[in-house]
């Protein structure tokens, strides 16, 4: 990856992703209940959540449906086939994979991850993986199975928290790429103030142990402006002081978590992701799939040489030459 090339996370291999209940792409055939997709060859796909579809008939019209975590559980190597590779082929190029809420079992919980690494390296070998878990003992059995033939890990992530301190040890030792979020020692940032404080200090402990300022994401934390009026513009102020600051790590955020919540979420996420570029993100964790991440990152190599950081936009020019390239042995393939 460019240094100067946006960055996309894809969120979606997630545990705590939910679909309604009463989505249009859920349809009842016989017995079963299945969620249906365009797999990646364009054919229907559809997988089966009758497990997991409510059978309360209220729920039916306001439940959520943890989807993804059905898929690990039930080990579906189709779905989430599917599940990855139409995030990489949006153009991701992380994924995050995070398993947390399939048990409260610590060794549970390990073996998922164990698993979902390997299952996802097997599927695509082409893009590094982030290991995101709220236990650092369970990243940990992540990076023990991860395959660093195809790339380098990422973790997700390091905090001022209570024991979490212990990842930035464990991401110097196996050359790991870090992701470390804004929470405080003793619980969320209140303001943008918080959110310079905390990632400052999280910086100094990193570069205690000598971590390269490329190798790290840091992430202000992005809150519903549905529960919060300032919560959109704290994360912006946020990342404008953090760029200043540290101009050559990689700031992120959860970007479409600002519009839970609210209505026409696409809509939403779009001005956001914007404005969070402006500000100083060069990377963004979004659903690519609800997002185009294609339109962003031409966005930012055209900002860039409105704003003189591209002089005589040589990085722009060369994206469109390599951007036609492709296009042009894409139809040639065809």
């Amino acid at each position: 990856m460019s240094d100067k090339q946006l960055i996309v996370i894809g969120e979606n291999i997630n545990t705590t992703r939910r679909i309604r209940a009463d989505s249009p792409k859920i349809k009842k055939r016989g017995d079963q209940y299945v969620w249906v997709y365009t797999d990646l060859d364009g054919s229907e796909g559809a997988f089966d959540i009758t497990e997991v579809f409510p059978k309360d008939p209220a729920l039916q019209k306001t439940g959520r449906i943890g989807h993804i975590g059905h898929a690990v559980k039930t080990r579906d190597m189709k779905f989430l086939t599917w599940a990855i590779m139409s995030q990489v082929n949006a153009g991701s190029h992380i994924i995050d994979l995070c398993c947390d809420e399939l048990s409260v079992y610590p060794e549970e919980r390990k073996e998922h991850m164990r698993w979902l690494v390997k299952a996802a390296q097997s599927i695509c070998g082409t893009v590094p993986f982030a290991i995101d878990s709220s236990d650092p003992e369970t990243i940990k059995a992540g990076l023990e199975v991860y395959d660093r033939s195809a790339g380098r890990p990422a973790i997700n992530s390091v905090s001022l928290e209570a024991g979490r301190d212990v990842l930035i040890h464990l991401a110097k030792e196996q050359n790991c790429i870090i992701f470390g979020n804004g929470s405080g020692a003793n619980g969320m940032p209140q303001n943008a103030a918080e959110r310079v404080e905390f990632l400052t200090k999280l910086m100094g402990m990193m570069d205690a142990v000598g971590i390269p300022h490329d190798d790290i994401y840091l992430d202000p934390l992005v809150f519903p402006v549905g529960a919060g009026p300032q919560f959109g513009k704290d994360f912006l102020d946020a990342v404008k002081t953090l760029r200043e600051r540290f101009p050559e790590v990689h700031i992120f955020g959860g970007l479409s978590n600002v519009s839970f919540g609210l209505p026409n979420r696409k809509q939403l996420n779009d001005a956001f992701i914007i404005l969070s570029i402006i500000a100083g993100c060069d990377s963004i964790m979004i659903d690519p799939l609800m997002n185009d991440p294609k339109e962003y990152i031409e966005f930012k190599y055209a900002a860039e040489v409105m704003t003189a950081q591209d002089e005589y936009a040589l990085r722009y020019l060369a994206h469109v030459r390599a951007e036609a390239k492709k296009a042009k042995a894409a139809a040639a393939a065809a």
